[in-house]
C-alpha cells in the first residue's frame, strides 16, 4: 500500500485506496491528483515526493468526497501549495460539512461526522485561475458527484476520478454511490469513446482501454433500475424499498451505509420519475412510489 507506480513518462499513482495520481511537469515540480482519505494519506505522499526530490506544486481535486480530498488540509498546511476543485465541488472542498448534510439531509449526527464523510477544510481555487497548470486539460465527468471531473495530462493519461467502479466492488457492494443518474450514463457513454495512452480510475485497474468496464459498470446501473421497478410494483414508502436493496445486495445497514446507499437509491428514483418509468403517490400523509407500468 501507498506504492509509487509509474504509468508513463510523466505519470503516476500512489496505489492507495483511492488512487493519489501525480503529475511531473518538469525534473523537480510535481501535481497531485487527488489527495486521500486523511492526514496520514497527506503524509505518505509527501514523504514520496521529498524522497524523489519534487516540490509539490498543487493539488488537482477530481471531486469533493472525503476519500479524494482527506490529504488536502495537511498538505496545504505544510507545503502551502494551492488546491484547485471547480464548481459545487470547491464549494465541498471549502466547507466539508457539506457533504455529510447532503447525504443525510439535514444536520447529521456524530456518527457520520467522522473522516470517511468529513474532511477537513482547505482553501481553494477555481480551475479557471492563472496559476492553474494550463497544459492540463478539465475534463467533465458529471454522475457520481456534482461536477466531478477527469485531468488528461500532456503525455495522454487520463485521471478519471470516480466514474468507473472495479468489477470486483460492484460484485462486493452491488450499489455503488450516484448522484445524478442520466448524468452518470452521459458520462459512461463519454468514457467509452475517451482516447487516451492510459486511463487511471481512483478504483479500478488502470488500463489502456475502459470500454468493458464502462460496460459492466452500465449493466450495473440497469440491473439496480429493474429491480427499483420491479420493488414499487405495488405503492411502497422509501424506507421499505431501502430494506429491499439492502436485503438484495446482502448488505450491512449502519449509518454511513444507509446515508450513501440511501442518497444513491433516492437518485434512482427520481430519475425514474423523471423518465416517466415511475410515479408517486400521497396517502395517509405518506409518499409512496410506484412503478409506471
Amino acid at each position: 500500500m501507498y506504492e509509487l507506480e509509474q504509468v508513463s513518462d510523466c505519470c503516476y499513482y500512489v496505489n492507495c485506496p483511492a488512487k493519489i495520481g501525480i503529475y511531473r511537469a518538469d525534473e523537480a515540480r510535481v501535481y497531485l491528483i487527488d489527495s486521500g482519505n486523511d492526514k496520514e494519506a497527506g503524509r505518505k505522499v509527501r514523504q514520496i515526493i521529498e524522497k524523489n526530490g519534487w516540490q509539490l506544486k498543487g493539488i488537482l481535486n477530481t471531486h469533493s468526497n472525503a476519500d479524494h480530498i482527506g490529504g488536502n488540509h495537511y498538505l496545504q498546511g505544510q507545503t502551502g501549495c494551492p488546491i484547485y476543485a471547480g464548481g459545487i465541488e470547491g464549494a465541498f472542498t471549502k466547507y466539508p460539512i457539506l457533504e455529510p448534510s447532503f447525504l443525510y439531509g439535514g444536520y447529521p449526527c456524530e456518527d457520520l461526522r467522522h473522516k470517511f464523510l468529513l474532511a477537513q477544510e482547505s482553501e481553494v481555487l477555481e480551475f479557471t485561475a492563472e496559476s492553474f497548470p494550463k497544459e492540463i486539460e478539465v475534463i467533465p465527468l458529471p454522475g457520481h458527484f456534482f461536477h466531478m471531473v477527469g485531468f488528461r495530462t500532456p503525455d495522454n493519461t487520463v485521471f478519471l476520478g470516480d466514474c468507473l467502479s472495479s468489477k470486483g466492488t460492484l460484485e462486493k457492494y452491488g450499489v455503488t454511490f450516484i448522484y445524478d443518474v442520466a448524468a452518470y450514463l452521459d458520462t459512461l457513454d463519454r468514457v467509452a469513446a475517451m482516447e487516451g495512452g492510459v486511463f487511471v480510475p481512483a478504483h479500478a485497474e488502470v488500463g489502456t482501454d475502459m470500454r468493458g468496464l464502462v460496460a459492466v459498470n452500465r449493466e450495473k446501473v440497469w440491473e439496480i433500475a429493474g429491480f427499483l421497478l420491479d420493488t414499487c410494483r405495488k405503492p411502497i414508502i422509501f424506507e421499505r424499498i431501502l430494506q429491499a436493496v439492502f436485503d438484495r445486495y446482502q448488505l450491512t445497514m449502519n449509518f454511513e451505509q444507509y446515508v450513501l446507499v440511501g442518497s444513491t437509491v433516492r437518485s434512482y428514483l427520481s430519475w425514474l420519475k423523471d423518465k416517466g418509468k415511475m410515479t408517486v403517490v400521497f396517502e395517509n400523509n405518506l409518499l409512496l412510489w410506484q412503478s409506471a407500468s
